[in-house]
């Protein structure tokens, strides 16, 4: 299980590097209207992808269930019910995709020279995500046979991929159209190489509509409608911020909220790194009645991804503007640093419960409740922000993302527990008091870094950055994995090793 963690957290470090590369030169490319202008496409279209009404998720579920059980005649029950649904979602979605293709820059007031290629790159990534859908299949019978990181060194060629075409195309045309072509072969490249690798892997698995059976497809579905329901709170959540800006601030201001959202938005994918392998793990250890394990996994996860989230999220929230102030400009610092200090705090509570007790709950079979509460943060996040965005302007919006999302957390963590037979306080008194201890030290050389070195240039944050993850590794092998149950942790050797 670690090693597949190991393999995703590996994938988010390369998109971070990637994005580091990436994000000042498409703003400084674009400009900031250009720039904002594709976050508000990408946001749009990121919402015709509920279309897929939750069958990616719902498929990795019923085929982790069906290859730990063996049963290959029904795994390819799944996948060709899975081909057909998503041939019927791929061209609703093209369908939806042209109206809105005219209505997006009547919607918003993008500017005038940028309104024609908009429309273009707008319809270029509806295909994207219409084909998308199928695209998705591969992935999911990866997941299922738990084979991430044969997975993840495909989607980090992917990554690199981005990375040339996007600084090769936009210095050939800095135009919002390029950027939106590279998302389409990135996306074939993908398709292509996952593919090839499952039909050279698992020679019993047939992709084709051969094996529909509509049976299936009404199981897929009994599960999938409330995986669709969390997928729309997680856009209300995550991808609405650029929208409500759009409208209320103009789409001027959204770069500066886009970059520190980003950077936060990369720190959760090192959590949902952990969600994509303890979910199907938790559907192969519930068949096979390993409900202990499966216990140790949602403490044991549970703490090392608070442990990380301290670590990153503590540098981001101390010297994270003066980051932003060097990567992208220094008129950026405040802004954008004042949204990244927001919802860096409440991404401490959120991040564990989003990384293990949510996935646990999905693998389960027990979306209920999670999937409602996921709906009511969404939509509570679209009404705070857009009652706070005039009077506080970004700040507003990132209290508007904030708040539902610790109440989020405060829920499922409630349930899991109960779902798993342990007291909320056992999982707090495990899970909360040693890391958060722990990370004293190093929040105090980041306060000395910021206030009495005064940092600002990229040396004196790398510095910092190196000298606080130092003190961070000895107080978590010293003092909060020391005598661990779960993490077993030899100090002689300062060797970690997780227990999976």
């Amino acid at each position: 299980m670690l090693r597949n963690i190991g393999s995703n957290w590996i994938l988010t470090l390369v998109t971070i590097a990637a994005t580091y590369v990436l994000t000042p030169f498409t703003i400084h490319t674009l400009g900031k209207d250009g720039y904002g202008t594709w976050t508000l496409i990408t946001a749009l279209t990121g919402y015709m992808s509920l279309l897929a009404l939750g069958v990616p998720m719902a498929c990795v579920r019923y085929l982790a269930e069906h290859v730990a059980e063996g049963d290959a005649q029904q795994m390819n029950r799944t996948i060709g019910s899975c081909v057909g649904l998503y041939l019927l979602i791929g061209a609703a979605a093209a369908v939806a995709g042209l109206g809105l293709t005219f209505a997006f820059t009547a919607m918003y007031d993008i500017p005038i020279g940028l309104r024609a290629p908009a429309q273009i790159a707008f319809a270029v990534m509806v295909v994207q995500v219409a084909a998308g859908f199928v695209g998705l299949l591969p992935e999911g019978i990866m997941f299922a046979h738990h084979d991430f990181v044969a997975r993840n060194a495909i989607r980090i060629g992917a990554v690199l991929v981005r990375v040339a075409l996007t600084l090769g195309l936009l210095k050939l045309q800095a135009s919002l159209v390029m950027l939106a072509a590279v998302q389409l072969g990135c996306l074939a490249f993908d398709f292509t190489l996952s593919l090839a690798l499952v039909r050279r892997r698992y020679p019993e698995v047939r992709l084709g509509i051969g094996d529909f059976e509509w049976r299936t497809v009404k199981r897929i579905f009994s599960f999938s409608l409330y995986v669709l329901l969390l997928g729309a709170g997680a856009r209300l959540s995550f991808e609405t911020d650029a929208l409500v800006i759009g409208a209320v601030l103009g789409v001027g201001a959204i770069p500066f909220y886009a970059v520190a959202n980003s950077l936060v938005v990369y720190l959760m994918d090192f959590t949902i790194a952990i969600a994509a392998v303890v979910s199907p793990m938790a559907t192969k250890l519930n068949t096979e009645g390993k409900r202990p394990e499966l216990t140790e996994i949602f403490l044991k996860w549970s703490k090392i991804s608070l442990s990380l989230s301290l670590m990153a999220g503590l540098f981001l929230i101390v010297l994270g503007p003066r980051f932003i102030a060097w990567w992208i400009a220094p008129e950026f610092e405040v802004p954008a640093g004042g949204v990244l200090e927001i919802l860096m705090i409440s991404s401490f509570v959120y991040l564990p419960v989003r990384g293990v007790a949510l996935p646990i709950l999905m693998g389960l079979g027990k979306p209920r409740t999670p999937t409602f509460a996921f709906l009511a943060a969404g939509v509570m996040n679209l009404v705070l922000s857009l009652l706070l965005a005039r009077p506080l302007g970004l700040a507003g919006v990132a209290l508007g993302t904030a708040i539902p999302n610790v109440l989020f957390a405060a829920v499922v963590l409630t349930i899991a527990c109960r779902e798993l037979g342990i007291g909320v306080g056992h999982y707090l008194r495990y899970v909360v008091p040693r890391a958060t201890l722990g990370a004293i030290p190093p929040l105090a050389l980041l306060m000395w870094f910021r206030v009495g070195v005064d940092v600002q240039n990229l040396a004196g944050l790398a510095v910092a950055g190196v000298a606080m993850l130092a003190l961070f590794g000895l107080t978590w092998i010293l003092f909060v994995y020391r005598d661990d149950p779960y993490v077993r942790l030899p100090l002689g050797s300062l060797k970690l090793e997780v227990r999976s």
